[in-house]
């Protein structure tokens, strides 16, 4: 698949094919894709919590909280739910770069996943305190960004920003995802 194709289709997922659970392998390579993605004077200070289908996976679903732009849903609801996370970690006292290496790590993530069919949603928002306590996260540590995972079951396309200027994204009657995206010229200040 050519590249531009890959990173169109690398939409935030966040309705999955339940009953098709990601396995603890796959996990592992999508983990091997992060590892070996750029880090700031490759430091490599990131460090990941894999959590595959079953009941750390299902307890920490409800300490998520998903699409905030989608004011009328809820989040997936039974059989669309992820059947996978990764818990992102970085030191609590890491410095600024580490920002950038938790969005390398995940960027590469969830391009490796769409590559492979499946679907990633990054995820800022979810209760801090129960999630390090659940996944047990080491001292001296801290959640960056939850990804949760599975079968992608939702579609997800790219509009031209409406008339409104309005960038939030919403879905249709149909239920696809729609995700405006600025065009190119309004986004290049200069050419030399």
């Amino acid at each position: 698949m050519d590249f531009l194709e890959l990173v169109r289709q690398a939409r935030s997922c966040r309705r999955f094919v339940e009953s098709s659970p990601l396995g603890s392998a796959d996990i592992r390579w999508l983990l091997e894709c992060a590892r070996l993605a750029p880090s700031a004077r490759n430091a490599q200070q990131l460090r990941f919590i894999s959590i595959s289908h079953g009941p750390i996976c299902d307890k920490l679903f409800p300490l998520t909280r998903w699409a905030g732009a989608l004011k009328d849903w809820n989040g997936p609801k039974p059989g669309e739910r992820p059947t996978a996370f990764i818990a992102v970690l970085m030191p609590e006292k890491g410095g600024d770069l580490l920002c950038y290496d938790v969005g390398i790590a995940c960027q590469t993530i969830q391009l490796a996943a769409t590559s492979r069919g499946w679907g990633a949603c990054m995820i800022q928002s979810f209760e801090r305190q129960g999630a390090t306590e659940l996944l047990n996260v080491p001292a001296g540590l801290k959640i960056a960004l939850l990804l949760g995972l599975g079968v992608a079951l939702e579609t997800r396309v790219i509009d031209d920003v409406p008339a409104n200027a309005s960038t939030a994204y919403w879905r249709d009657a149909q239920q696809i995802h729609h995700v405006p995206k600025l065009d190119l010229q309004e986004l290049l200040v200069a050419e030399f």
